[in-house]
């Protein structure tokens, strides 16, 4: 299966591109998005990898250059490296992602990415003889470490680095704050927000729940472009974050513990079985 066929596009007009995996068929497929800008592209979020993702850019004509000018550099920036999301970095070669996270990057450390891809959530095969189980996350060294309050410059737009902890411990926001978009990643999204996987963290994820609050009462943000789903307002960011807070109680606190004990020992088990294949 060729990269056109793999990916999907949408145009959501300003230089921005809604891409997914047509044929991951499950609640963890991501949203990709592409934000062109006059001097350097960015690629927020980069999938599976289970095809070439630079490859359906270039093919699809989403990297046209403006008129009489070469083309601009590219760099993939991962919201976290959770296997949806960072699965793809390996295709680029600019790769930009928060230092909290870098190393699991650079290690190939498929339990950070909580790597659990099955068959049936795969529709087509990107290949014959593909399976789920010789999926893994491979070791990717990236280009740039990234912090808190990083800007991202692509000539005409510039992306603010936020680190949101909580979800896991280099999750990050990007903040066009001139067109008041946020980029999410899985730090929100309009469904359940999980806080039960190794290096989630309740008290973190308040303190980011918090923030995202404070950006809808300054005015700062109108559209948010998330890790997965769909896309929503301000009204809607705000009622999110401030039901996870209200919900985070000890009860919460309990059962999550309870569920991360038990996610941890699945994918060390999962894990163990694809090194050892």
């Amino acid at each position: 299966m060729s990269a056109l066929e793999w990916f999907a596009h949408k145009s959501l007009g300003g230089g921005i591109f809604w891409i997914q995996e047509r044929f991951y068929e499950s609640g963890n497929r991501a949203n990709i998005w592409l934000v062109r800008g006059s001097q350097r592209d960015v690629v927020i979020d980069a999938g599976l990898g289970l095809r070439s993702l630079p490859d359906y850019l270039r093919d699809a004509g989403l990297l046209a250059p403006a008129e009489g000018a070469g083309p601009r550099p590219l760099m993939a920036v991962a919201t976290h490296v959770h296997f949806d999301h960072s699965g793809g970095l390996q295709h680029f070669e600019e790769v930009a992602v928060h230092s909290a996270e870098a190393s699991a990057l650079v290690q190939g450390d498929n339990y950070e990415a909580v790597t659990w891809l099955s068959d049936r959530e795969v529709a087509r095969p990107p290949w014959p003889g593909w399976s789920a189980r010789q999926f893994r996350v491979p070791p990717v060294r990236p280009s740039r470490l990234l912090h808190e309050g990083d800007v991202i410059n692509l000539g005409d737009r510039q992306l603010t680095v936020m680190h949101m902890p909580g979800h896991s411990r280099g999750s990050i926001c990007l903040h066009d704050k001139d067109r008041k978009i946020l980029f999410s990643g899985d730090v929100v999204y309009d469904g359940s927000m999980i806080d039960w996987l190794p290096y989630s963290r309740i008290s973190d994820y308040i303190a980011s729940c918090q923030r995202l609050m404070e950006l809808v009462d300054r005015g700062l943000v109108e559209k948010v472009l998330p890790g997965h789903f769909n896309i929503f307002g301000a009204e809607r960011l705000y009622r999110l974050a401030s039901n996870y807070i209200s919900q985070a109680g000890i009860c919460h606190k309990i059962s999550t513990c309870a569920m991360r004990s038990i996610a941890s020992i699945a994918l060390r088990v999962a894990n163990s079985r694809i090194t050892s294949q």
